[in-house]
Parts: structure tokens; C-alpha cells; sequence
């Protein structure tokens, strides 16, 4: 696969992240790191906190120990951020669904920050190895597999300033729950006090509800696991002698109806949080 092939095939947050990389000037390098990535010899990726911790099979037979890390924003700043956010229903719509919004980096601008490093001495890391440059192929190898984590899930990415997808989501559901709260107490201190009877409850009418409701109230979110597919299993197809890759015509089938139905799932979930209206 070229690398044009793959950069149209990441997603725009993903290549953003790589764009950075890629712009250093030393390309042998580079390209030893990007075989390294795609080769397998990244064994393992965690996070400690903000920072990514890595084991990189390199020439020797004990893998190097590889860190990277930037510079993580502050509790006010993050604060900042999440109310900014809490603005929009779309930013938390998109990112339950696992997609960036394109204009998130307005948040962060207009708070004076920035989401993506500038330059890579932005990206604070460390490799054992002996190669006193940095990024060494091995750091190179470990960005490579963080831009395809980034595209598997957006939340990653702010995981490396300092918040993760959990704090995120309830930090903003808590600010549109207050607003809610806040908007309903200001209705009530304004409208006259009524009598008990001047609004009889009709029991036709008491399991309706025909007034919008608030996304952030609302948890609706598109299969991430099993779906209706798997359950079905395997399609029972005969072998398509026009298929040029050595995938079963079934296979195939398969991953394109996967395929329909996760962007379906999606539009769906867009469409149950009210968003564009």
C-alpha cells in the first residue's frame, strides 16, 4: 500500500499527528521507524497516567524501553476547555462516536492552547537504546502506532494532555445537567405560584412526553462490540472466481456490511443527539 494510499485512509486527526513526524528531515530514519511499526517490532503500548510507556524490539535481544509524553494541560485549563466544549452538544456527539470534530481546535485556541504538538520538540521521549538522536527509529516506530490508535479512538490523543475519555464525558455531562438545572430554577422563579388543581394529571396523557429531550441526559451510543453480524455468522456464499484477494467471497461480504452498518449506527446516533438542529 503506497503512502498515499494510507494517508487517504487515515483519519484527519490521525495524519495531522503524523504530519509532524513526517516533516523531519532525516527520511532514512524515518523510514526504518515506519518499517519497524508496521513490522511488529512495537511489543507493547501502555499509559502511565499522560505518559505512553513502550517495549520496541530492536538488533539486541532485550527490547528497548521507549517513553513519550507532552506537556499536559492544568486542571483550570482543562476546565476551561470542557465548559467551552459543554457549549456545543456536536463536540460531545462526535467524540461519543468516535470521530473528531474538524473544529476542535477552536476550543483549544480560544483557550489559548493547542491540542497538537507545534514541533516535535514538543513530544517529550526517551529511548535505552545507545542512538543519542531523537527521535530514534524506535520513538519513530511508537508515534507511527499512536497516529493508528488515534484513528481507532480520537480520545487517545487527549489522554497525552492530560484527560481521559472518561473525565472528558463527565465533565461535560455534569456542566449541560447544571445548565439544565440552572435554566429550569430561573423558569420557576419567574412564573406565578399555581394551585394543585389547576393542572388535573390525565392519565391518557401521562406516559407521553412530546418535548425534545436534552442530549446530555441522554446515553445513546452504536454497537462497539457484537453486532446483529456476528450473530449471524459466517454468509454461506459460493467462491467468487472474480475476486482478486484471498478473501472469501463470504468475507468479503461480511466486512462491507460492517462496514454499512457502522456508518449507519453512526448517522443514527448523530441524528438521536439533535445534532445540526
Amino acid at each position: 500500500m503506497s503512502n498515499e494510499t494510507l494517508q487517504a485512509s487515515r483519519e484527519w486527526w490521525s495524519q495531522r499527528w503524523l504530519d509532524l513526524l513526517d516533516s523531519y528531515r532525516f527520511k532514512k530514519r524515518l523510514e526504518r521507524a515506519r518499517n519497524y511499526s508496521r513490522q511488529g517490532n512495537v511489543l507493547s503500548i501502555k499509559f502511565k497516567a499522560a505518559k505512553v510507556l513502550a517495549r520496541v524490539q530492536g538488533s539486541e535481544a532485550e527490547p528497548y524501553k521507549v517513553s513519550l509524553s507532552l506537556d499536559a494541560f492544568s486542571e483550570e485549563e482543562w476546565g476551561y476547555v470542557v465548559e467551552t466544549m459543554s457549549q456545543k452538544a456536536i463536540f460531545a456527539a462526535k467524540l461519543l462516536a468516535g470521530e473528531m470534530p474538524q473544529n476542535i481546535e477552536e476550543v483549544f485556541i480560544s483557550n489559548g492552547l493547542s491540542l497538537f504538538p507545534f514541533t516535535l520538540t514538543d513530544v517529550h521521549s526517551k529511548c535505552s537504546c545507545p542512538d543519542k538522536a531523537v527521535p530514534c527509529k524506535h520513538i519513530g516506530a511508537v508515534y507511527y502506532q499512536l497516529g493508528d490508535r488515534f484513528s481507532e479512538d480520537p480520545f487517545v490523543l487527549f489522554q497525552l494532555r492530560g484527560r481521559t475519555k472518561e473525565q472528558i464525558i463527565s465533565d461535560l455531562r455534569q456542566l449541560r445537567s447544571t445548565k439544565n438545572v440552572e435554566t429550569i430554577q430561573e423558569i420557576s422563579a419567574i412564573q406565578p405560584e399555581v394551585s394543585e388543581n389547576q393542572y388535573p394529571v390525565k392519565i391518557d396523557d401521562f406516559w407521553q412526553y412530546n418535548q425534545p429531550l436534552e442530549s446530555s441526559l441522554v446515553v445513546i451510543s452504536p454497537a462497539v462490540s457484537e453486532t446483529v453480524l456476528d450473530v449471524l455468522g459466517t454468509i454461506p456464499l459460493a467462491k467468487d472466481e472474480e475476486n482478486t484477494t484471498n478473501l472469501p467471497a463470504s468475507d468479503l461480504v461480511m466486512k462491507y456490511l460492517k462496514a454499512v452498518y457502522q456508518d449507519v449506527s453512526q448517522k443514527a446516533f448523530l441524528a438521536a443527539m439533535n445534532v445540526g438542529q
